[in-house]
């Protein structure tokens, strides 16, 4: 049988802020399967920050996209055809095959989702993929929150944050959370359970950080860099444990300066960049302990979802700039 499919690729490299002018849709007829290959309906594509790297050149962890490649993005889908006894028709199936509705991938590089275990596929995509294994990579090797600790995450309302932050606080830590805007600090204090949050699009944010962080900060997990992470900085203890995950308030603009990090010496902490794709070793680990939490109630998540291939481009500008509550997704089917 022959498959028709429609995909979004890589038409422009934004210069500044992404607009819809960096994406293209593109129709074609797929190539019959060859052995041990497998054809995946998506039903999600993960709109993600990490895409706005991609899209950019020079010197990074992954290489970015090139003009013409449909845009990176994990999913998760089921099959349609098999040449494949590992992954028959019908298997739900995770794997970074992009923003497109259908997609021809080898059965070895993707990911049985198990069709019990109480936890959403959509969630494989969140708080049990990438983001999550993201969240538990920084906090278990570099954060190490320990019994009374108190851990601020910045982004906390997001996919990662989120995570991070529950993640905290089942180790027995205080837990503060940093996002943009009244509703976002509700969510995270009467959903996620943060024992306090702060907004940092509040005039007197510096004000707030400080009585929330009455003494000082332990662990900081950090996903957004620029003037959040500065005010953060100056209220760090000693030995304090910083996880750089990201800086998404610099992924559009130039990076603003840094005052504080002279706290970091006096402080003695450890700030350490990491990717989780680091410790490949350890995400089966991370995901089989992350869907336990799930299933038992001691991670919760939102999913902010657009409808159809169509929505893409905008729910990732929306994204890049706050507009969404958790994981954002598209749904497909």
């Amino acid at each position: 049988m022959t498959y028709s499919n429609r995909k979004i690729i890589f038409a422009e490299r934004p210069t500044g802020e992404v607009t819809r002018s960096a994406f293209n849709f593109v129709e074609e007829t797929l190539p019959e399967l060859k052995e041990g290959e497998v054809l995946v309906k998506n039903h999600y594509i993960s709109i993600d920050p990490y895409q706005r790297g991609r899209m950019k050149t020079g010197k990074s962890y992954a290489k970015p996209m090139d003009i013409g490649d449909v845009i990176v993005a994990a999913t998760v889908g089921e099959v349609l055809e098999s040449q494949s006894d590992a992954l028959p028709v019908g298997t739900m199936v995770a794997g970074y095959l992009g923003w497109q509705e259908k997609a021809i991938a080898r059965a070895k590089h993707l990911q049985m989702i198990p069709a019990t275990g109480g936890v959403s596929p959509s969630a494989y995509l969140g708080a049990a993929g990438l983001p999550g294994v993201t969240a538990w990579m920084g906090l278990r090797l570099i954060g190490e929150p320990k019994p009374g600790e108190t851990v601020v995450v910045s982004a906390a309302a997001g996919a990662v944050g989120s995570v991070a932050l529950q993640l905290a606080k089942n180790a027995g830590a205080r837990t503060v959370g940093i996002a943009g805007g009244a509703a976002k600090c509700a969510y995270i204090v009467d959903k996620l359970g943060a024992d306090a949050a702060v907004d940092y699009r509040a005039d007197d944010f510096a004000d707030q950080l400080a009585a929330a962080t009455g003494d000082g900060v332990d662990v900081y997990f950090d996903n957004v860099g620029g003037p959040v992470s500065d005010a953060v900085f100056a209220r760090l203890n000693n030995f304090a444990r910083v996880p750089l995950c990201g800086a998404i308030s610099e992924y559009q603009s130039k990076p603003a300066p840094i005052y504080n990090l002279t706290q970091a010496i006096i402080t003695r902490a450890r700030l350490q960049g990491f990717i989780c794709t680091d410790r490949m070793d350890l995400w089966n680990s991370a995901v089989e302990e992350l869907v336990e939490l799930i299933a038992q109630g001691k991670i919760i998540f939102n999913e902010s979802v657009a409808e159809g291939l169509d929505a893409a481009p905008e729910a990732f500008i929306s994204m890049l700039s706050g507009g969404n509550l958790g994981k954002q997704l598209v749904r497909l089917a």
